[in-house]
């Protein structure tokens, strides 16, 4: 909680290095507790020093830690690269670049007031080693010292770095003053932190151990679960990329501040280093059964540090386990020792004691020290925990309590189980009465390090299994509990597959019935649906019947017809009509000289939504693109743009309105009773046209269907019989409730055509809340104002239901019974994120479809028109899979469901067996639109081999009997059907290349096997890369995509200059 409140807390201007100018306030604290102590153990700690230099190394890529970088930090919030600092008295000389002196100008005035020390710049010129402002700064100090001999105090073991510190280093030797080692003076100003520095370490350990808890953990667990083969430097890379993004693990961190403190480090094998200093060899992830894996991983936040290290043991015996179990309970004692007033080595020595009880056997493999401080170094050594340091420990100390035991050997194990170690380390403040670990987010508890993948191990007396649980593993604490779902759903345990056996044969049972009932109605047009009844489909556009109707003008000038809907153009002294379908776009260009009327027609490939239906019949012929005209008149070539715009939007309002069906006559009811179903103050979507949200309205139950109205003028009917699904969704995890209807046929909203009409309420004002002061978590008002909003939650929820239980009563009459109507509540339980349209939202079932009813547009898929369900992209490694439902009228576009989070995919699969779907799996993307036409064009297929493709254990490539991985490779039906497809030039693939970034970064991760050459994969690769396309792009535009890459490359090799456009081929 603390660290949480941390988190909460506003950031101090002296953030640091994402800011040029340094915070006044900072530096005079610091300066203040600089001389204080300076003055206070100045013949101890800081040698009897007059004078104390500081100077900083360039400026570089490595990861080092340096006590005057960490000083320099401190002071200022930033480094200074190549400074020289010389504190005094009563001066502060400062030799640096000029842009370090126009950062530091500003602190002269303030400095001088507030600890009456001057601050005296010496600008540094490009290319000098500034040997003169040397001189100049050391017979400054000798003249301002008051004794005669003059001791400055430096940092010795710091070797210097560039001609600027090599320039002050031959100077200081060569001055013939008295030099003395400061080191220690520095660490113990650095060793207590302020709340400030508190709160910077307390945030890096947040993040540590959010990283180590929310990934690493999991992904080590994936990997295991999978069996895949990742190399320890690749865990490193990819954890290294995740503790820089804070946001990927939900850690409301500036990435701008965040750092790490060295490389992440993993481990396994036998191979074991348990120093901060190694690094991860490029051996494969090692989890076989006894083995070990020991991660370590630190972060900094405006470069104060923080650590932690885990050992996680796989399948061990008892000796690797008691082991284990002896480190914690030392590491504990060594994080408890850690009380203001005692001393340091008293960590050490309490870790050293609880070995010696327990296990006194390991005490020659325990590391020779339990940490040491920690914070803007990585490792003040002043303060390591060992048994010689007699140092006394202070509130507002920081320790990386790291512990371990190194090279233990084990008998009878082989040579990678042979050897092994164990690591833990944490961050820990010491604090007034008992430490506070600042890393304990991620457990080290033994439920948490020892997993379990033998059954035989798991069935034994020792295992305790938990009464819920469907997998063979230990029982895990509540806080384990979410960290462990990739691996329950994953490991391979016997109730696993008596699971998925059960799932096989109710959708063996599925497929049976589904045969059965395609058999006796071959034509599966048997339903009540009145969808598309009596649409009319619009006949060729014509302007005029014959030649001799065309008005006849002498005027070259353009001409609009408004009562044959056509527009008269002169071209060449001839007036030509084109009827206003024609039109794409007409504008004007130009200025007030020279007017230019551009007009573009639709031709063969365009999209628009007046279209001459002959364009597809006739696309071999050669058609007008565009025409320009110069006009002297602007104003009537305005008049004309306007009254072309205005015929084509009547022409549209008149197509759309005549596709629509005729709807009975709604008959209301008689008067106004008290017995009146209402729901008022409803808002409607789709909204009128030019009002948006202006009123709210009222919904009424009528006879034979509801009425909705927000004006007299503004009214919309729903008849009963057209109403296909109606669902009421309660406001629970949306800030809405509402109505919602989806039609068998197409209404008029104001002027907008819809088959899905909702009715909601707002439960909660989103708009007024946005910007408010933040309240105190008790504050009296917050808390009565959430109690209001509970309240009117409850209290709409309960007026939608008592309207959806009266309106339920009505259509259960027996004049209603052949409608089936009633209303459907969502179940939110199982619902899942996926991507429909757009956008990312969220997905949930109904008892007789799939809906999203929040976000537009809407998602209803009707379960009982649907014939099979396809899972695309499922494969190991996968982050994401989609969903396809393909439709009995095979003549319908599928619905397609994107980026469904793979944690979803078992409940998915159960709650399509439990709705009686038939669905099947697929490594990659289908291009349904061409399986379906040619499914549709082959009479010989029937209801029960038609999908037959698409059954995993029917091909070569889905099969779970490959016994090893160095089994020669067979292609898929899938894979054979591509193959064939690149080189027959006149069959078209049915594989759909384009995936998502999530399918992708999970392949990165995928191993594999190296069935191909790498020239094979080159090509494959440069094939998607020209099929890639967006996401969000309709399956028409990736299947034009495909098919102009298909072209290319089949296309010939002609000599071509470089961007020269090809030319197409007129056909007369």
């Amino acid at each position: 909680m603390a660290i949480l409140q941390a988190l909460q807390q506003t950031s101090s201007p002296i953030t640091g290095s994402s800011s040029s100018a340094v915070s006044p306030e900072n530096f005079i604290k610091c300066l203040k507790k600089f001389y204080h102590h300076w003055k206070e153990d100045k013949s101890n700690l800081w040698e009897s020093s007059s004078a104390i230099a500081v100077a900083t190394p360039p400026l570089s890529d490595d990861i080092r830690y340096k006590k005057s970088l960490a000083l320099s930090m401190w002071f200022f919030g930033r480094e200074l690269p190549e400074t020289i600092m010389l504190f005094t008295d009563r001066q502060i000389h400062v030799m640096c670049k000029q842009k370090g002196c126009d950062v530091l100008k500003p602190l002269k005035i303030h400095v001088s007031k507030a600890v009456s020390v001057d601050i005296v710049l010496h600008s540094l010129a490009k290319g000098d080693n500034g040997s003169s402002l040397m001189d100049d700064i050391l017979r400054a100090v000798c003249s301002h010292s008051e004794s005669k001999s003059v001791v400055i105090g430096h940092l010795a073991r710091e070797k210097p770095q560039g001609k600027v510190l090599e320039a002050w280093s031959e100077k200081l030797n060569g001055s013939g003053l008295r030099l003395s080692d400061v080191s220690s003076g520095i660490s113990d100003l650095l060793a207590v932190k302020d709340a400030t520095e508190i709160m910077y370490v307390k945030k890096a350990a947040y993040l540590t151990a959010s990283v180590v808890r929310k990934y690493v953990v999991s992904k080590l667990e994936k990997i295991i679960a999978d069996e895949r083969k990742v190399p320890h430097s690749k865990l490193t890379d990819l954890t290294q990329k995740i503790l820089l993004s804070p946001l990927k693990v939900d850690v409301k961190l500036k990435a701008e501040n965040v750092d790490i403190c060295y490389p992440p480090i993993f481990q396994s094998g036998g191979k074991y280093d348990l120093r901060p200093s190694a690094s991860s060899n490029s051996d494969d992830l090692y989890y076989d059964s006894g083995s070990l894996i020991v991660c370590a991983l630190g972060a900094k936040y405006s470069s104060y540090c923080s650590n932690v290290a885990r050992t996680f043991l796989i399948d061990c015996d008892g000796e690797k386990c008691n082991a284990y179990k002896v480190l914690r309970q030392a590491h504990d004692a060594a994080i408890a020792a850690l009380k203001p007033g005692s001393k340091v080595s008293d960590s050490y020595q309490a870790a050293v004691s609880v070995v010696r009880d327990k296990a006194p056997e390991l005490v020659p493999f325990l590391t020779k020290s339990a940490g040491t401080g920690i914070g803007l170094e990585f490792r003040e050594t002043w303060l390591s925990l060992n048994e010689k340091n007699d140092r006394i420990l202070k509130e507002g100390m920081v320790f990386n309590v790291s512990l371990g035991f190194q090279n233990l050997l084990e008998k009878n194990s082989d040579y990678k189980n042979k050897e092994y170690s164990l690591w833990l380390a944490d961050t820990v403040l010491v604090c007034k009465e008992k430490p506070h670990v600042l890393t304990a987010f991620v457990s080290k508890a033994d439920d948490d390090a020892f997993y379990s993948f033998d059954e035989e191990k798991a069935e034994s007396p020792s295992v305790k299994l938990s009464l819920n649980a469907q997998v063979m593993v230990p029982e895990k604490p509540v806080l384990k509990e979410e960290l462990m779902l990739p691996l329950k759903e994953n490991l391979r345990s016997r109730s696993r597959t008596a699971k998925e056996d059960l799932r096989k044969q109710l959708q063996a049972e599925i497929l049976q019935k589904r045969t059965a009932v395609t058999a006796m109605n071959s034509n599966a047009s048997n339903q009540k649906s009145l969808e598309g009844r009596g649409l009319r489909a619009v006949g060729e556009l014509v302007a005029y019947k014959k030649a001799s109707d065309i008005p006849c003008s002498n005027l070259s000038e353009i001409q609009v017809d408004k009562q044959n809907e056509a527009i008269l153009l002169p071209i060449y002294g001839v007036i030509v009509p084109f009827h206003v379908c024609t039109v794409k776009k007409a504008e004007i260009r130009g200025d007030s000289s020279r007017v230019f009327v551009c007009i573009t027609f639709n031709v063969p490939g365009t999209a628009s939504n007046l279209q001459d239906p002959s364009l597809k019949t006739n696309a071999n012929r050669i058609f007008l693109k565009a025409a320009t005209f110069i006009s002297k008149d602007r104003k009537h070539a305005e008049e004309v743009i306007q009254l072309t715009r205005t015929i084509q939007r009547g022409v549209t309002e008149r197509a759309r309105r005549a596709s629509l069906v005729s709807q009975e006559r709604l008959q209301l009811c008689a008067g106004m009773t008290r017995d009146r179903i209402q729901l008022m103050d409803l808002w409607i979507r789709p909204t009128f046209a030019g009002r948006g949200r202006k009123a709210p309205g009222t919904l009424v139950v009528h006879v034979n269907g509801f009425q909705y109205s927000a004006s007299k003028s503004e009214k919309v009917d729903i008849m009963f019989c057209n109403i296909k699904h109606a669902f009421f969704q309660p406001a629970v995890r949306e800030m809405i409730t509402l109505l919602h209807f989806h039609l068998y046929n197409d209404i008029m909203v104001g002027n907008k055509k819809t088959r899905d009409v909702q009715f909601y309420i707002e439960v909660m004002d989103t708009v007024e809340s946005v910007g408010l002061s933040r309240r105190l978590a008790w504050d009296p008002d917050e808390i009565e104002e959430e109690k209001r909003e509970r309240e009117r939650r409850k209290g709409i929820n309960m007026q939608f239901e008592v309207f959806v239980k009266r309106v339920n009563s009505i259509w259960s009459q027996p004049k209603f019974d052949q409608l089936s109507l009633q209303f459907e509540t969502p179940s939110q339980k199982h619902g899942f994120n996926g991507v429909h349209g757009r956008s990312t939202c969220f997905i949930v079932p109904a008892p007789s479809c799939l809906v999203q009813l929040v976000e537009s547009p809407f998602l209803v898929t009707s379960l009982r028109e649907v014939d099979i369900v396809c899972l695309e992209r499922v494969a190991l490694g996968q982050k994401s899979f989609d969903m396809v439902f393909v439709f009995q009228d095979l003549s319908r576009d599928v619905v397609r469901i994107e980026v469904i989070p793979m944690t979803s995919y078992e409940e998915i699969k159960d709650w399509l067996s439990q709705s009686n779907m038939k669905y099947y799996e697929s490594k990659l993307n289908l291009s349904w639109r061409k399986v379906l036409k040619q499914i549709m064009n082959d009479p010989e297929l029937d209801g029960k081999n038609r999908w037959e493709f698409l059954n995993p254990d029917a091909s070569d490539s889905g099969s779970e009997s490959s016994e090893t991985e160095d089994e020669q490779y067979e292609p898929s039906d899938a894979d054979s059907c591509s193959e064939s497809d690149d080189e027959d030039s006149g069959s078209e693939s049915v594989v759909d290349s384009s995936q998502d970034d999530d399918a992708m970064d999970g392949s990165e991760d995928d191993d594999g096997d190296a069935a191909e050459s790498w020239d094979e994969m080159e090509r494959k690769a440069r094939e998607a890369d020209m099929e890639m396309g967006s996401e969000s792009a309709s399956e028409d535009e990736r299947q034009r995509r495909r098919e102009k890459a298909l072209a290319k490359s089949r296309r010939p090799n002609h000599p071509q200059a470089k961007g020269s456009a090809q030319k197409r081929q007129r056909t007369n």
